[in-house]
């Protein structure tokens, strides 16, 4: 029984070495380029999704008619069911009317 466990004591052994070895890492993020552009409901949007975006990464998502309303409504219910994003039931209509009129 010994001789069966100790190759997975000597794996675990070497797991944890490596593990406490190793340096965190540091990077530093680009300076953002973009900034939310004024209008009704930004300081709900900047109190929703700036924890996890940047007015950078919300730019960069489809614009045109054809992505508006539906487009970010989507999106926002993605951040809340997919991703756990803790968005009140209250702001969703906000961010999405927001999102839909700016972007």
């Amino acid at each position: 029984m010994t001789s069966k466990l100790l190759p997975a004591f000597a794996a675990f052994a070497m797991l944890s070495i490596g593990a406490t070895m190793a340096a965190p890492v540091n990077y530093t993020l680009p300076e953002e380029t973009a900034a939310f552009k004024p209008g009704p409901n930004l300081e709900v949007v900047q109190n929703n999704c700036t924890a996890c975006h940047s007015a950078d990464y919300i730019k960069t998502q489809p614009q045109g008619e054809k992505f508006k309303k539906d487009f970010w409504q989507a999106e926002v219910t993605k951040m809340i069911k997919v991703y756990g994003a803790p968005i009140d039931e209250a702001d969703v209509g906000k961010i999405v009317e927001y999102l839909s009129a700016t972007y």
